[in-house]
């Protein structure tokens, strides 16, 4: 085998670093790609919010009586209101939270000195005006931040749940398929029953534990986003 000439040592050493150097690019394009489709799989409707189906009624032994309490039973003074698991009612959201921050900072510091040499004597030469100093410092610091979120409409929801104590877990969604995309309003949270109007209506105000999500996917969805190239540049930037 001939010996490499110092040309060819020179132009074919960095080959195995640049494959090695490539392979790595491909690796991290791939995984942004995998990262950019698992970001895109997660912005869909999240699962457990489907309606809750009523229990089927509990049979008894025929004693010759027509009436049954398990079977779309209401009493006089709950009415038709909701009450039993798989009853619908409408949740009216009224959310509306603002928040502001100030704050405010300022120093000032100012020193000054002076030496007055004598006239007569060996120190008679200095000039007073060459002794005087004087210094001075300040800042002044502002910052402001505030947030206003307001979310009102109507989503209907089913009773999941029935407690002992009076109140009821409620989940629902709506979801509304648009010409550019979906949209869906999931809520779920504990109301308590006696806080349910005539019209099966009760404001999110009242529910605890309340949890709403309203989001959506599709082109216009997407064009609002940063993409995947684009943060990963921004996530390696130093500035």
């Amino acid at each position: 085998m001939m010996p490499m000439t110092p040309f060819e040592r020179a132009f074919s050493g960095p080959r195995r670093p640049i494959r090695r150097h490539a392979r790595r690019a491909i690796v991290a394009v791939v995984a942004l790609l995998m990262a950019g489709g698992a970001a895109s799989a997660r912005n869909a409707p999240a699962a457990g919010f489907e309606a809750a189906m009523p229990a089927p009624p509990v049979a008894r032994p025929a004693d010759g009586s027509i009436f049954n309490v398990n079977v779309g039973y209401a009493g006089l003074v709950e009415g038709r209101r909701a009450h039993a698991v798989g009853d619908p009612l409408t949740i009216v959201l009224v959310e509306q939270i603002s928040t502001s921050k100030s704050a405010a900072s300022k120093t000032q510091r100012d020193g000054s000195f002076n030496i007055v040499p004598p006239t007569a004597g060996p120190l008679s030469f200095l000039n007073p005006n060459a002794l005087k100093a004087s210094g001075g410092s300040s800042f002044n610091g502002q910052g402001n931040a505030s947030q206003t979120s307001t979310l009102g409409g109507e989503v209907s929801v089913t009773i999941a749940e029935v407690r002992q104590n009076g109140t009821a877990l409620v989940k629902g969604e709506k979801r509304l398929l648009l010409s550019q995309g979906q949209e869906w309003v999931q809520f779920s949270g504990i109301v308590r029953l006696g806080d349910i109007d005539t019209d099966n209506r009760i404001r999110s105000s009242q529910v605890a534990d309340a949890r709403m999500t309203y989001a959506g996917n599709g082109s216009v969805s997407r064009a609002s986003r940063e993409g995947w190239l684009s943060k990963f540049f921004n996530a390696i930037s130093p500035f």
